[in-house]
């Protein structure tokens, strides 16, 4: 029993981290749905550098679809994206949520030049049928 133990110990330890290259340029990918909000700073090969979200910065249930949360996700993906060595990034947003502006205004005031803004929103060509209309 003991045996087993040390040898998964020791094969724990032999896991090297993944390294990634990174420039002074990359890209943030902004993924604002209704109920959390993630942010993705990578290198331009799409390699992330550093992430965050809404749910990992502790806010719980509608809490995590608010722009001050998205601001404070932001703010702390750029952090470590910064001490790794981003400056600027190409912004790339998607969904409908709405901590969209706040996340990419936090990213500026964090330090990390926004070099352009684009929306990636997928758009159907009249594909699947939506779901039923909400009735609050």
């Amino acid at each position: 029993m003991a045996k087993q133990q040390a040898s998964a110990k020791a094969g724990k330890a032999a896991t090297k981290k993944r390294v990634v290259k990174v420039d002074a340029y990359g890209d943030a990918h902004v993924s604002a749905t209704f109920n959390n909000i993630i942010i993705s700073l990578t290198n331009k090969n799409g390699q992330v550098i550093s992430w965050s979200s809404a749910g990992k910065m502790g806010f719980k249930g509608s809490k995590k679809n608010t722009p001050y949360a998205a601001q404070m996700a932001a703010a702390d993906a750029a952090k470590t994206a910064l001490d790794a060595g981003l400056k600027r990034v190409d912004v790339y947003v998607k969904g409908p949520g709405s901590g969209r502006e706040g996340a990419i205004r936090s990213l500026s005031q964090s330090g990390i030049e926004v070099v352009m803004i684009k929306d990636i929103t997928p758009l159907p060509h009249n594909g699947c049928r939506p779901p039923k209309k909400r009735r609050v």
